[in-house]
């Protein structure tokens, strides 16, 4: 989107690719952003998404096929995870303070999305002739590069999203479009399972794996630089930026702690950060648990007989996260405000999560769905959400700080998910082997299928409530909004006039 004051874009000598208008300040963007802006955006997110979703389901392969200790599963899931939220901030910082003619964000997406999808491509190549810390180590270092690659391209792309309007309400519907194309990626993930465990075109799950990973990383990599080629991003002003060099690195880093102590001090960002990490952290910590559960408690540990159910279940998930949590939650919001709409679809949810431990049935694979409808406010009601918040918290840093700085509480918001996601990812592991799962057993112990049903309910039940808690003390609403948006026309206004006044 462009305001009738934004002056045209400069001729780029990159095959095309325009480069960004100058003299723009971020605080006078307002108002609605064409479909297609937004449309370019919701793709990058399917991108985005598509990374871990995929690499959720391939995960098990770990377990499942190469029979990996499931501890060390899931210290494979913590330390690139741990790894990616330190890089974030630091990322943050480099795309704030980037002077280019192509923008602040748009190179760093570009780049980061090929890395990503490169490696993971490469991740998967493993062998299960190898022993097992081979294919440990093999895989924590590709890993390692691969979230590398995450942090250049997400961090600039949500920065993206955070400045393409000032509008309160224009924000919650670029969230909604971009976590609505982004939800397929959830509709997509699990049917890889299929993929992979399909006797008629792979031997095992693992030849699986490798040949599915290559077609996953392509594919990512065009969804992920869509935004850097299409979407139009905005300068900042020069003098609100800190110069970056290699000589200025120590004061750069100085600079880096001073502005993530300052974005921590924000009492709104941090209660949106800390119910982030409790509702995603838990969420992920059981996510994998559903391919267990259904295949060893409903269909006696075989694969065959579970069928394609797994990947059902999964996709209705998606689906009536896609088609009825993110619509539903985006007219509560417009209605009634962000944070109650945030409070309630979350509220939803735990009805979803106590009825798992009834609908996980032998003999009753439909049972799964009736759930679904409530469950899926948990995800699909979280990001539309706190996406949208964060963005207002900029507005609200902005009026404190004099200085834009999306590319930072992006890093630091998506760093608690992470971080959640890594903590997750180690408790997965944890979890079963304290329940007892025998990764070389066909048949699982009751008493460690119990653990898991019960692991499933209970932990997302706990961290939705803590996150309801802390998020009633929310208090930047619509009116807070309005005015801060006022304040900082008025100043820009004033600053226009001296400059004026000065030349």
């Amino acid at each position: 989107m462009t305001t009738d004051s934004s002056p045209p874009a400069e001729p780029s000598p990159i095959g095309g690719w325009p480069a960004e208008p100058a003299g723009y300040s971020a605080t006078t963007y307002a108002g609605r952003v064409p479909l297609g802006q937004k449309i370019a955006f919701g793709v990058g997110m399917l991108g985005n998404q598509l990374f871990p979703a995929a690499l959720g389901v391939f995960m098990v392969v770990l377990v499942q096929s190469l029979k990996m200790d499931p501890v060390l599963a899931g210290v494979l899931a913590f330390l690139p995870r741990i790894f990616d939220g330190i890089t974030d901030p630091v990322m943050g910082y480099i795309t704030d303070n980037t002077k280019s003619r192509w923008g602040r964000r748009r190179p760093y997406v570009l780049l980061g999305a090929i890395i990503a999808g490169v490696s993971f491509a490469f991740m998967w190549q493993l062998d299960p002739s190898n022993s097992e810390m081979y294919n440990f180590w093999y895989f924590l270092l590709l890993a390692l590069l691969f979230y590398l690659g995450m942090t250049i391209f997400a961090t600039p792309y949500v920065a993206m999203g955070y400045e393409m309007s000032a509008d309160f309400h224009e924000r919650t519907r670029i969230m909604a479009v971009a976590q609505w194309i982004g939800q397929w990626a959830w509709v997509i993930a699990p049917w890889f399972w299929v993929v992979i465990y399909n006797p008629d075109l792979f031997p095992d799950g693992v030849s699986g794996a490798r040949s599915l990973a290559v077609y996953v990383g392509i594919g990512c990599i065009l969804l992920a630089i869509t935004p850097a080629i299409f979407c139009k991003t905005h300068r900042v002003d020069p003098a609100t930026q800190e110069t970056l060099s290699i000589a200025g690195i120590g004061a750069s880093i100085g600079s880096l702690v001073r502005s993530i102590g300052t974005t921590l001090s924000c009492g709104p960002f941090v209660r949106i950060c800390l119910a982030t990490f409790l509702i995603f952290g838990s969420f992920n910590t059981i996510a994998a648990f559903s391919f267990y559960i259904i295949v060893h408690y409903m269909y006696g540990g075989s694969t065959d007989e579970a069928g394609t159910w797994p990947t059902w279940f999964g996709t209705a998930s998606a689906l009536t996260t896609t088609f009825i949590a993110i619509p539903v939650v985006t007219l509560m919001s417009q209605r009634m405000g962000k944070r109650a709409a945030f409070v309630i679809s979350q509220s939803i949810s735990l009805l979803g999560y106590v009825a798992f431990w009834w609908c996980y049935q032998p003999g009753h694979p439909w049972l799964l769905f009736l759930p679904m409808p409530f469950f899926s406010f948990g995800i699909g009601g979280l990001f539309t959400i706190m996406m949208s918040m964060t963005a207002d918290v900029c507005d609200l840093d902005e009026l404190d700080t004099g200085s834009r700085r999306e590319g930072l509480f992006g890093a630091v918001y998506w760093w608690m998910v992470k971080l959640g996601f890594a903590i997750a990812g180690l408790a997965t592991g944890v979890i079963m082997s304290g329940a007892g799962f025998d990764v070389d057993a066909t048949t699982q112990p009751p008493e460690a299928l119990t653990w898991l049903r019960l692991a499933y309910t209970g932990v997302p039940f706990v961290g939705t409530a803590l996150a309801i808690l802390i998020m009633l003390g929310y208090n930047l609403d619509e009116e807070r909004s309005h005015d801060i948006r006022r304040q900082l026309d008025e100043r820009k206004a004033s600053e226009a006039t001296d400059q004026a006044m000065a030349g």
